[in-house]
């Protein structure tokens, strides 16, 4: 089967894909017990544009999950023949198969139009189903190769195979969530997704690539207005917060955890006085600062590297978790389909993540000129008393600049 993304999905709008979840329950009905028929419809910026049919299966509130299962027909029919015995019990195979499961999702009935029928569109719409209908104790099925009766039935086989399924038989794939490799996958899946939405064109795939299995040479090196927006508003919120950290804390140690920010930053920084912490926080002034300024931002210090790694995740958090705060942020910016590419920033917008190293304890020391893997390594500047020292002098920041608190 084919992974690579076809040239429809790599010019349709792939960033407006929605799905829209229907399911009607009777609650007087006794067949609605075991067996619930989801109707997923797939919109691009409101408008329909494919659906499928998710059917799960609840052995526990099921009298015969077989005889229930078959009574719908089609591919549902066939997952209850092979996975069920007569009794309504999983069957001995099915059982040693997978972990654990109490339950089954049946994926089936795929229409999408042509613009958006790519196994890695659809692997991601099964993936988010999965999301949405099942927990660890679900074993999800899908067709194999010799249950593919039309395009969107090879359309699912394929997803499938993106999302680590596992062949159970000529006909059936089962991907098991008591796993971690079909997570695993589908963060794979979505990351190259998002990749092929803002770069307009798809990623070579790579398992076993320890980033998120895609490659993205050849990119644009600058922030799109939208992403250093809110890169922006991440670093002046953390700016707020490091300085109440400074106010609160002062000369005293810290520990993990403890604080806003302070207690974020690697353990070598954890006995710092209040005239090292304020360097720190001004470092997240200054990046907001150039931000505002050139809508770009390059860290000139080891302070600056680690205040922009903390802004990146708190970045990456907003669009999560308060979509209202970002949609006021980037009201009126242009949107670009590079838009909030956290992943891309962490790689493009440093020289190096040697400052990482410091949150490893394997790594103990590493930040002394004298450790063996530093001059192995030729690190610098990772000793808290150079953080601020300049990585080139003459790109310094005026010295004279001040502070935001006095």
């Amino acid at each position: 089967m084919s992974t690579q993304t076809g040239p429809a999905a790599a010019g349709a709008d792939l960033a407006q894909l929605a799905l829209d979840f229907h399911h009607t329950h009777q609650l007087l009905d006794p067949a609605a017990q075991g067996v619930q028929e989801w109707q997923v419809r797939i919109t691009a910026a409101g408008t329909p544009v494919g659906s499928l049919t998710a059917v799960r299966g609840l052995y526990w509130k099921s009298d015969n999950l077989r005889e229930r299962m078959a009574d719908e027909q089609s591919f549902p029919a066939l997952v209850a023949a092979q996975l069920l015995d007569e009794d309504g019990r999983f069957t001995y195979e099915f059982e040693e198969f997978i972990e654990s499961a109490s339950s089954v999702l049946v994926v089936d009935r795929l229409h999408v139009e042509e613009a958006f029928a790519d196994p890695v569109v659809v692997a991601g719409v099964v993936a988010s189903v999965i999301d949405r209908l099942t927990d660890n104790y679900f074993a999800v099925v899908l067709p194999a190769k010799n249950a593919c009766t039309d395009a969107g039935s090879a359309l699912l086989a394929e997803a499938g195979t993106l999302l680590s399924a596992q062949e159970f038989s000529d006909e059936l794939q089962i991907i098991d969530n008591a796993l971690a490799a079909p997570e695993e996958a589908a963060q794979r899946v979505r990351s190259r997704l998002r990749s092929l939405a803002r770069h307009g064109q798809p990623a070579a795939w790579n398992e076993d690539d320890d980033e998120d299995g895609w490659d993205e040479d050849g990119e644009e090196d600058e922030l799109t207005a939208r992403t250093a927006a809110v890169l922006r508003v991440a670093l002046e919120e953390l700016s707020a917060q490091i300085w109440q950290d400074v106010a609160d804390v002062g000369d005293a140690s810290v520990g993990r955890g403890e604080g806003r920010v302070l207690g974020s930053l690697p353990p070598i920084t954890f006995h710092q006085d209040q005239q090292w912490r304020r360097q720190m926080a001004r470092c997240f002034d200054d990046l907001a600062a150039e931000l505002a300024e050139t809508h770009a931002v390059r860290p000139l210090c080891t302070g600056e590297e680690m205040a922009l790694h903390l802004g990146i995740d708190r970045a990456k958090s907003l669009t999560r978790n308060r979509p209202r705060l970002v949609a006021e942020t980037v009201e009126g910016l242009g949107e670009d389909r590079r838009d909030f590419d956290w992943d891309w920033c962490s790689t493009v917008l440093f020289e190096d993540h040697d400052v990482l190293m410091l949150f490893d304890a394997s790594l103990d020391g590493i930040e002394d000129t004298g450790n063996e893997i530093n001059q192995a390594l030729g690190l610098a500047n990772l000793a808290a008393a150079d953080w601020f020292v300049p990585f080139r002098p003459s790109q310094a920041r005026d010295p004279d600049r001040g502070f935001r608190h006095s």
